[in-house]
């Protein structure tokens, strides 16, 4: 069975001083620490735009801790370990960990063992996560939320 984890992003959390989305941050931490721990990743995405700021961000992280992506259609024959994607139909292969960054559920969102979702701290993106939340119930997923304001990440 799928499981979906929502991470509520911390309030206190100010993106305006380092200029980058905080859920874009986490993203990208994750999918680091799931690439570390041998998963393949999908980074399913609002937009092409989006699509291309994760990319970007991906790229900008310290050479050791470099996590080999594409987006979708790109790189090698096989795929890179974290593959990022915006159209309806998902990865190009069978992934373990599905990072959502979309306003919506993913219709593919079954397919994987572990779905991470996110909760920013307006209320429009509040609205549209209960509806992705009450999506995934729907498609039978298991969902669990962790609050970064009381429970922050440890990665380690």
């Amino acid at each position: 069975m799928s499981q979906a984890l929502f991470y509520v992003i911390d309030p206190q959390v100010d993106s305006s001083l380092s200029g980058t989305d905080p859920i874009y941050t986490l993203a990208c931490q994750l999918a680091q620490h799931a690439y570390m721990a041998q998963q393949l990743i999908y980074i399913h995405c609002q937009d092409q735009q989006q699509a291309h700021d994760i990319d970007e961000l991906l790229w900008q992280f310290e050479p050791q801790a470099f996590v080999p992506h594409n987006l979708k259609g790109e790189g090698p024959m096989t795929g890179a370990p974290v593959e990022i994607g915006f159209d309806r139909l998902g990865p190009n292969k069978k992934r373990h960990l599905l990072l959502n960054l979309a306003d919506q559920t993913p219709s593919f969102a079954v397919n994987f063992g572990q779905i991470f979702d996110f909760v920013a701290n307006n209320d429009n993106d509040k609205a549209k996560a209960r509806d992705r939340y009450r999506q995934y119930r729907a498609l039978g997923i298991a969902l669990t939320t962790q609050n970064l304001a009381t429970h922050p990440l440890n990665l380690v």
